[in-house]
């Protein structure tokens, strides 16, 4: 029996840090995993049986180190594997396990912070595309306008670093420009892709002062917390000893972990993993 029973987080690169940052702020007491995929990122522009393919195998590798619940921080996952994974893949081999993904907790609270009700949703190509966005809000707030803009160059803008250099500007005011050309009524932008929040600042600072940008987060973990409480079932699989780990698909771990350490304030050392 494994005595190591810990949260994962999985994400398609480094832009999932910025949630897991969040969960072991709000739930400083569990043990966590964390997995980026750093060797196939981006996903965003990958098929549907690719991005289903390579979260399958990184869930299946988490499962194996004894996690009873993980995150997928990856709203391109989260759009176009998780449901897959919960009806097809668990059923029967890992049936006492859970995959939770992003899209949801943030679906249920976006439509609070908008006042005029008309909200943007920046995402990669594969998040816009799947529509789960538009789906899920209507389910929460279906009086809310919902309005999409792929930004297929800022992941990996973030992925090589380049993206605190001025280059960067262009391309991270042009995305912006098509989203807010799309209606003056928009007050609220959604980072629909964990790997955003490395840019808010910039993001920020193209915008008017009335527009708000959420990122996820602190709603994910809250989420999480809210989760843990009303499934005791699976709160009492963890185990807390206040340990972290991280793995990359990558072999330059030095760079994930200079990545890792922005993030943490704190040095990192991940250890390289192959997948599959």
């Amino acid at each position: 029996m494994q005595s190591h029973h810990p949260i994962g987080i999985f994400d398609s690169g480094i832009g999932g840090l910025t949630v897991a940052r969040s969960i072991i702020e709000q739930l400083p007491g569990y043990d966590y995993i964390y997995l980026g995929d750093n060797s196939r990122a981006p996903y965003g522009n990958r098929s549907f049986q690719t991005i289903h393919q390579y979260t399958w195998e990184c869930v299946e590798w988490l499962f194996k180190q004894g996690c009873p619940l993980i995150i997928l921080a990856c709203n391109t996952a989260s759009a176009k594997a998780l449901r897959t994974i919960q009806q097809v893949d668990m059923p029967g081999k890992y049936a006492d396990q859970r995959v939770l993904g992003v899209i949801r907790p943030t679906a249920e609270v976006i439509g609070d912070y908008s006042t005029s009700k008309e909200i943007g949703v920046l995402g990669t190509t594969g998040t816009v595309q799947s529509q789960s966005y538009v789906i899920e809000i209507e389910k929460f707030f279906p009086e809310l306008k919902v309005y999409q803009q792929d930004c297929p160059l800022w992941v990996p803008l973030i992925e090589s670093g380049e993206y605190t250099q001025p280059g960067a500007d262009y391309f991270i005011k042009m995305y912006l420009d098509k989203m807010l050309s799309q209606s003056a009524k928009i007050d609220t932008l959604l980072l629909a892709c964990t790997h955003y929040p490395l840019l808010q600042s910039k993001i920020q600072s193209f915008l008017p002062e009335n527009i708000t940008v959420v990122s996820q987060g602190d709603i994910v973990a809250k989420s999480l917390t809210n989760y843990l409480q009303r499934h005791p079932e699976i709160e009492t699989k963890l185990t807390q000893k206040g340990n972290c780990q991280f793995f990359t698909t990558t072999d330059d771990t030095a760079d994930f972990d200079r990545h890792a350490s922005t993030f943490f304030a704190a040095p990192v050392t991940s250890a390289y993993v192959h997948i599959p």
